[in-house]
């Protein structure tokens, strides 16, 4: 059944996200928000996608079919206790966050529980906010479904086939393992990726040598550093158990992998890089998993003034997209010297046999 009105408690980058994809998706049906942010708000009413904005909660909330729940991970239990009353057959809660058991805890027991189906989008941005939202940004990711043992299966099912109607691909999982399950590949990455540049900054030269020719393996591995120091806070203190369990785990292996070097064990170290390799290799990078297919190509490029304008003209002249481009210095493990990034897999191809007609050396990840 399709429903004819949605509300938002929040309205960031992922419930922006997904108000987007739902207007895009069904135009018909009615949006409502509630933000603190006015500016989103305003925002998202003038672009339509929004059609009644609130700076308070309000009763009208109560006739929605579904009310996302996309304030941050602390924030949720003041919201449920707000959002209880609304609760039905007829109004579903659910949620965005990226951490599943501690709000389950907080609706079990409560006559919400029923009528509540936890959610994690496996999609974001480095950006923030509404502006930065994309009625895009869901399509072909994993969506996370986290009923609670008393949610009705024909219920859960509508919303699955709901989520999977805005290009998304639903996942039923316990909360429990959920937790687990997103600490290793997700929460865990972010920790070690924090540590290695925090180290970096401390063991680095004053002439800071280290900062300057970092890139290759060591950018790959940080570029998830970057992102939101509030999110990644909440996130370890309300996932606290299974980050634990992860971290414990990793020590475990670095201890492992230490010894094996300590010792020069040579035949264990190409078993361990090896099965590394292979394990990561079978990860299938076209299909819609949560390590998507990046399209990027690397170009030999005469160093010389208006050389990459050059480049990036005949690429515009024929209409393909760049999405970033820019000069590699440190290519310890890169071929190439400029290195392009496209939106499509589309746009990759067109531009290997362009440029490749143009005469220009171009490596292919």
């Amino acid at each position: 059944m399709q429903p004819d009105k949605i509300g938002f408690i929040g309205l960031g980058l992922i419930g922006g996200a997904i108000a987007k994809t739902i207007h895009r998706v069904y135009p018909e049906i009615s949006l409502i928000a509630y933000d603190i942010d006015k500016a989103s708000l305003a925002l998202a009413v003038e672009e339509g996608t929004i059609h009644k904005s609130y700076d308070m909660l309000s009763d009208d909330f109560a006739s929605c079919h579904y009310i996302f729940l996309c304030a941050p991970v602390q924030k949720n239990a003041e919201f449920l206790a707000k959002l209880s009353s609304f609760a039905s057959q007829t109004c579903i809660i659910t949620d965005v966050g990226s951490v599943k058991a501690s709000i389950h805890q907080d609706v079990v027991g409560t006559p919400m529980e029923p009528y509540f189906i936890g959610g994690h989008p496996m999609t974001g941005s480095e950006k923030s906010g509404y502006a930065s939202a994309t009625s895009y940004l869901l399509e072909n990711a994993y969506y996370i479904l986290t009923p609670t043992s008393r949610t009705s299966p024909e219920l859960v099912k509508d919303f699955q086939e709901f989520i999977r109607s805005l290009g998304a691909i639903p996942l039923i999982l316990d909360s429990e393992e959920h937790d687990y399950v997103t600490a290793a590949i997700s929460h865990l990455p972010h920790i070690l990726a924090a540590t290695l540049v925090n180290l970096v900054k401390e063991l680095d030269t004053p002439e800071e040598t280290m900062k300057t020719i970092a890139a290759g393996g060591f950018r790959d591995i940080t570029r998830i550093a970057s992102s939101s120091p509030v999110m990644w806070q909440e996130i370890c203190l309300t996932n606290q158990k299974q980050i634990l369990r992860l971290l414990n785990s990793f020590i475990d292996a670095l201890e492992a992998i230490k010894k094996e070097v300590a010792i020069q064990n040579e035949s264990e170290l190409f078993h361990f890089f090896q099965s590394a390799k292979d394990y990561r290799d079978s990860f299938s990078l076209k299909s819609s998993g949560p390590i998507p297919k990046i399209f990027e190509v690397y170009c030999d490029l005469v160093d010389e003034t208006g050389g990459i304008a050059t480049l990036a003209t005949i690429l515009a002249k024929n209409h393909i997209n760049i999405k970033n481009i820019g000069i590699i210095h440190n290519r310890e493990f890169q071929d190439g010297v400029l290195h392009i990034e496209f939106y499509e897999e589309d746009a990759l191809q067109k531009a290997l046999v362009l440029l490749r007609d143009y005469h220009y050396t171009v490596y292919e990840r």
